[in-house]
């Protein structure tokens, strides 16, 4: 099998040439199979491309799943969730073994009083001395019943922090597996996750959008001034779109020099007015390799907007956005433009034609 190479023209849609690679493999599209198709044919990491040539025209999901395994370490957090997640369900089993073993206690306690009452309102009577001997039994036994609820009202607080420690261990693995490491916004396997949620009401098909965004020219920039430099304008974006945003926003980095952001809850106009304001930000952004340095010059991103009502599916609305930013591309980069734009025929120009950096 021959490796996997990207499109002759570098500045084809990639995400269509490995979503139609995936598909004449016969390999599901999982997230995970989209990132080693992703490194793949991105070539970035040599030693996976030949263990992935190793596997054949038509590779098993579990070969994928030990290829992802070997290469990502986010790939071995699954396991790491799985295993947290029996941790928190076996405290919590122990917890309601606690409550069950207090109210049997409580219910034996109960039919101890019944019994003596029972006893006490008969037809005979009962000495003094019999009387005292009944009151310190009760007593004893009521001393016996409450020692016994302290501690077990201690045994569920100390295993309910337990349980609380475990449940946030838990989600900050589940944040881990969701998160970029270089960028530290969500990565796509998130991305796919939330995307698909907006389709779960009419709220957020009404009021919901989505924003793809890509670095202009990266290729150029990161071959004239390097991975590091790249890295570091990787980052500067994440974090002015997750700025641009605002609080609560969700952002993403979904391949590459691409960011995506999902936005609830605006009209179309405000979307716009987002997707500018991070525009203007990052072209304003002071990019330097270090202080005092000259600046490398002026980074732009490229961006395409598209409302939720405006498609059908999530994979309807991703394919409409990221048409409006290559119309962005088209027309000149550093800009925004509405996929409503297009279908009212504003641009004339075949948006087909154009080849990303």
């Amino acid at each position: 099998m021959q490796p996997l190479t990207a499109p002759d023209d570098g500045h084809a849609d990639i995400a269509a040439s490995i979503a139609a690679s995936m598909q004449r493999m016969g390999v599901v599209g999982l997230p995970r199979n989209y990132e080693i198709f992703y490194e793949v044919f991105t070539g970035s990491n040599a030693e996976l491309g030949e263990a992935f040539s190793a596997l054949g025209p038509q590779p098993s999901q579990a070969a994928l799943d030990q290829l992802a395994n070997r290469f990502f370490t986010a790939g071995n957090r699954h396991a790491v969730v799985e295993e947290a997640h029996d941790e928190v369900v076996e405290r919590t089993r122990e917890i309601m073994a606690l409550l069950i073993k207090e109210r049997n206690s409580l219910e034996k306690f109960g039919v101890i009083l019944d019994q003596t009452s029972d006893g006490l309102s008969g037809r005979y009577a009962l000495s003094r001395e019999l009387l005292q001997k009944i009151v310190g039994i009760m007593a004893a036994a009521t001393e016996t019943t409450l020692e016994q609820g302290r501690h077990i009202a201690k045994s569920m607080a100390d295993k309910s922090a337990e349980l609380e420690k475990m449940k946030s261990t838990l989600e900050e693995y589940k944040r881990l597996a969701e998160t970029d490491p270089l960028t530290k916004v969500w990565n796509r396997r998130a991305f796919d996750k939330k995307l698909g949620e907006i389709y779960n009401d009419n709220k957020s098909v009404m009021f919901g959008a989505l924003i793809l965004a890509d670095i202009d020219a990266f290729k150029a920039f990161n071959d004239r001034h390097g991975h590091p430099m790249g890295d570091r304008i990787l980052q500067m974006v994440g974090r002015l779109l997750t700025a641009s945003g605002g609080a609560g926003s969700f952002v993403a980095r979904t391949g590459g020099e691409e960011f995506a952001l999902v936005v609830e809850g605006l009209t179309e106009d405000a979307t716009a007015r987002v997707a500018e304001a991070a525009r203007r930000a990052i072209a304003r952004a002071d990019v330097r390799a270090a202080p005092g340095v000259a600046a490398c010059g002026p980074v732009t991103i490229s961006l395409g907007v598209c409302m939720a009502s405006e498609a059908d599916s999530p994979d309807d609305l991703y394919a409409k956005a990221d048409r409006a930013l290559y119309a962005s591309k088209v027309n000149g980069r550093d800009r925004v433009t509405l996929h409503s734009q297009l279908a009212a025929g504003k641009f004339k120009k075949n948006w087909l034609l154009y080849r990303s950096d």
